[in-house]
C-alpha cells in the first residue's frame, strides 16, 4: 500500500455530481441548510443528508447547529481553493456545463471564492498589485512587500495586525476557473473583499446560491483608481 495522502478518497467525495454541486454552492462562503443544498444539487433532502454526512466525515465541510437547523459550510479556505482549481482544470480540458443566461458574464467578471474576490476583476487586481510592486509572486508563492503594507494602510485602512491568522497565510495564489490565472486568496484577499463591502464599493448578489459580486459605479471608479480599469 502506498503511504501518504489519500487523494483517491478526496477525489471520490468531490467527484459525485450531487456532492460537487453542493460543494460549489458552498463556495459562496455562506452557510446553507441541507434543504438548500438539496435544491442546489437537484436531489431529495434524504439523499442530500447522506451526501452531507460523507462530506463531513471526509473533512470537506463542517456543520453548525442553530435552533432546529444544521448549517453547512466548507471546512476551511483550502477546500475552496481546491474546488476553484478543479474548476480551472475542468475549463482548460473543455469539460464545461453550459448554463447560459444573464448571470454567466457577471459570474465571470466578479464573484466570491469562499471569502475573496475572483473572476476577471480578481485576476486584474492581483496583476495590478504585482505591477505596482505591492506583492511579489514566484509561481504560486506570493509575498506582501513593504510598499504593499504602506499602500494598504494609506489607501484602504488595512493594517498588518488584521492579516494575522494562525493557520492561514497572508497571501496565497488561487487558480481562477474562468480566467485560468491566479487571483489573490489568503487573509489579504479576504480583508480586501471585506473592505470593498464595508466601503459599499461592492456587494454580493442577494439571489440565493449566487456567487456574483456587483460593483457600484463608485466602487468601479475607486477600484479602477487603485487596481486599473474595472470597466474593461
Amino acid at each position: 500500500m502506498k503511504s501518504g495522502p489519500d487523494i483517491a478518497m478526496v477525489a471520490a467525495l468531490v467527484g459525485d455530481p450531487a456532492r460537487a454541486n453542493m460543494l460549489t454552492a458552498l463556495l459562496s462562503g455562506r452557510a446553507l441548510t441541507a434543504s438548500e443544498l438539496a435544491q442546489e444539487a437537484g436531489i431529495t433532502p434524504q439523499t442530500a443528508s447522506s451526501h452531507l454526512a460523507k462530506l463531513e466525515a471526509g473533512g470537506l465541510i463542517e456543520a453548525e447547529k442553530q435552533g432546529r437547523h444544521r448549517y453547512y459550510r466548507l471546512a476551511d479556505p483550502d477546500v475552496g481553493g481546491v474546488l476553484e482549481g478543479l474548476g480551472a482544470l475542468a475549463a482548460r480540458a473543455g469539460h464545461m456545463r453550459v448554463r447560459t443566461g444573464p448571470k454567466e458574464p457577471a459570474l465571470r467578471r466578479a464573484r466570491i471564492c469562499y471569502d475573496h474576490l475572483a473572476g476577471d476583476l480578481g485576476v486584474q487586481m492581483l496583476d495590478s498589485m504585482r505591477e505596482q510592486q505591492l506583492v511579489r509572486q514566484k509561481k504560486q508563492e506570493i509575498e506582501l512587500t513593504a510598499e504593499g503594507t504602506r499602500f494598504l494602510a494609506e489607501k484602504l485602512q488595512i493594517w498588518p495586525d488584521m492579516l494575522k491568522h494562525p493557520r492561514r497565510p497572508v497571501c496565497k495564489a488561487c487558480l481562477d476557473w474562468s480566467e485560468r490565472r491566479h487571483h489573490l486568496a489568503g487573509t489579504l484577499g479576504a480583508a480586501l473583499m471585506q473592505r470593498f463591502a464595508e466601503l459599499k464599493w461592492a456587494a454580493r448578489d442577494a439571489t440565493p446560491g449566487s456567487r456574483v459580486v456587483n460593483f457600484s459605479r463608485l466602487g468601479e471608479k475607486q477600484f479602477s483608481a487603485l487596481f486599473g480599469n474595472a470597466g474593461s
